[in-house]
């Protein structure tokens, strides 16, 4: 058992006494108690636990916390700044993406990750990139839809 200090959100957290092979996911929903990152496969399949890590998506349930000691993270909890929704968080609600939701945060770190190097994605582009985020309840033209409307909003177009 070690401490382990992390930058998450902008915001340095030193978690006490924790396990170095603890997957980043428990660290973040059980320690730091930010719970938007879900639990989907545990096996980094599903796309449900995928954070910011450097900038780009990983998912957090097969990432050993220590590996993430002073990098830093970024949750769907600090996607939006100063309770403004990005373009991306607002073509979400705006188009009625989620269904179930449980997938969403995922949904929306790979899209933003995407958005953030692309900003213009065609669809094959937007497949690509959201081709680990498995959504059961199959909201993927919706998805779609949203990406394409925040791209568009983020180069200076309406929604």
């Amino acid at each position: 058992m070690t401490d382990i200090t992390l930058s998450v959100n902008g915001e340095s957290r030193t978690l006490k006494d924790i396990d170095p092979e603890m997957p980043l996911l428990w660290a973040l929903r059980d320690e730091l108690k930010l719970v938007g990152t879900k639990y989907g496969c545990g096996i980094a399949q599903c796309g449900a636990c995928t954070v910011h890590f450097e900038g780009n998506p990983v998912r957090s349930c097969s990432l050993p916390v220590s590996a993430a000691a002073g990098k830093n993270i970024i949750t769907v909890e600090g996607l939006a700044k100063d309770d403004q929704l990005t373009a991306l968080q607002q073509a979400w609600v705006e188009l009625d993406v989620p269904q179930c939701g449980y997938c969403q945060a995922g949904q929306l770190m790979s899209a933003t990750a995407l958005l953030e190097q692309n900003s213009n994605p065609t669809d094959d582009d937007i497949d690509a990139a959201m081709a680990g985020n498995i959504c059961r309840c199959g909201t993927y033209v919706r998805i779609r839809a949203a990406i394409k409307q925040a791209a568009k909003v983020k180069r200076g177009g309406a929604a």
